[in-house]
């Protein structure tokens, strides 16, 4: 049973900052509401109150609501029109789709002179003879019933025949309490039928210790038949079967939520079998990559989800596999050769969010790196460049042992070359001629070439 709280209120007021004693509008519907309470308290101006699609069979408690101006109470389980005689500012009443079979009970608005509309669509009474003559009749200050316009002529020719529609409507109205009160008795004849019944009893019981698969199966089957069997027999639209399919329709929802609620018994996979021989696994379906660099090293890249957290993953590397979990779902993958786990590494890219694994292998040859020529002092970029293009551009000449010797013999021995710094020779001992010392009188004739 849901009950109207004030937390309920709260939170169906937030267009008025959750403040409920100045509320003036509040929706309620579709609550599974069985009961009117406590609005009448809490939310005093109220002048609009939406309450249709609920189960509740009573109008009460709504009294004190002195501004009150439209009440909705559509889609509900009201019999009787009444507890309306305080609502002195109602204007609009709408109570399609009820079970008001007692007709009477509409002169108790007869006080609510603001009364224009009035909707009783889906009643039993709008199918007694004379009804709408005898609504029409009873509240005078009314202009509009179910949807359609009250005109004068129809008032006046209601009130001149309402001694004989009242007499009528109440024959009829006679005849559908008694009715009423057989589907009463049929009603809790069934549901008293249906907690006693064996059959019933021991499909639960069945259910409750059901430890083979064939009985798991006959109680699904016998499930479903029942729950075509409930929809498909016909009966009566009453409140109480209303009521039995709003309570049908919730303990299967409840039955689901607890399935749901109950922890799911998974298989535990085998990750080595018990001859100790590792197993590939790969639950969480990611793609991987193996692969092995000239420094004997394996590199193991895992497609691991790019936006998942680094404490979801969590490595374990052994001599001859490899076993990451990730978000509880298990990857192992057998080694090709053995490597050596203290000496691994495990790196996350930024950009990917790959997992790279380098797993040092613990058998094999090492293999030294290439070495590269750096420049040993170097003042500017330039020269940097050009040391480096050297380097990278130098090539040596292979020379045949055979001559070795006569490379070795090029300078004869014995004769010792003096490696002393030269010098240079004065302007007369350059042809080896002496040059003679110039005259003071000597005048140099531009017409005679000079001596070679």
């Amino acid at each position: 049973m849901v009950r109207i709280s004030e937390d309920l209120i709260r939170r169906r007021a937030e267009h008025n900052n959750g403040e409920i004693f100045s509320l003036e509008e509040v929706s309620l519907h579709q609550q599974d509401i069985e009961r009117i309470e406590l609005i009448d308290k809490w939310c005093r101006d109220l002048k609009i109150l939406y309450l249709q699609n609920n189960l509740i069979p009573k109008i009460e408690n709504v009294s004190r609501l002195k501004k009150l101006e439209y009440l909705n109470l559509a889609l509900n389980n009201i019999e009787v029109i009444e507890n309306l005689e305080g609502c002195e500012s109602l204007q609009k009443l709408d109570l399609t789709v009820n079970f008001v079979g007692k007709l009477s009970s509409v002169e108790s608005l007869k006080q609510n002179v603001h009364l224009r509309e009035l909707y009783l669509v889906g009643n039993p009474c709008t199918e007694f003879q004379g009804y709408r003559q005898y609504v029409v009749a009873c509240l005078p200050q009314l202009q509009w019933l179910d949807g359609k316009e009250i005109r004068r002529g129809e008032r006046i020719q209601a009130l001149q025949e309402l001694d004989a529609v009242r007499r009528l409507v109440f024959e009829q109205e006679a005849e559908y309490l008694e009715k009423r009160e057989e589907q009463k008795k049929s009603g809790l004849k069934e549901t008293t039928e249906k907690q006693e019944d064996p059959q019933i009893n021991h499909l639960l019981s069945e259910n409750q210790n059901g430890t083979h698969q064939n009985r798991g199966t006959s109680s699904k089957v016998s499930n479903e038949d029942k729950e075509k069997e409930f929809w498909e027999k016909p009966c009566s639209f009453t409140p109480e079967s209303r009521l039995e399919a709003h309570r049908h329709l919730e303990d299967k929802r409840r039955a689901k939520e607890k399935e749901r609620e109950k922890p799911k018994t998974k298989t535990t996979r085998t990750l080595i079998t018990a001859d100790g021989r590792v197993l590939n696994i790969n639950e969480p379906k990611l793609d991987f990559s193996l692969t092995e660099d000239e420094n004997n090293c394996m590199h193991l890249e895992i497609h691991v989800y790019r936006h998942m957290d680094t404490s979801l993953l969590d490595v374990d590397v052994q001599p001859t596999y490899v076993r990451v979990t990730v978000k509880g779902k298990v990857f192992q993958l057998v080694l090709p050769a053995e490597v050596k786990p203290d000496s691994s590494t495990a790196q996350r890219s930024q950009t990917t969010g790959h997992l790279l694994l380098i797993l040092p292998l613990a058998h094999g040859e090492i293999k030294p790196k290439k070495p590269i020529a750096r420049p040993s002092s170097v003042t500017s970029k330039q020269n940097i460049k050009k040391a480096t293009r050297a380097a990278a551009g130098r090539e040596l000449l292979e020379v045949d042992p055979g001559l070795a010797q006569s490379l070795a013999n090029i300078v004869p021995k014995g004769k010792e070359s003096s490696h002393k710094p030269l010098q240079l020779l004065q302007p007369h001992q350059r042809c080896g001629v002496e040059e003679r010392p110039v005259s003071k009188d000597f005048v140099d004739d531009p017409e005679v070439p000079p001596l070679m």
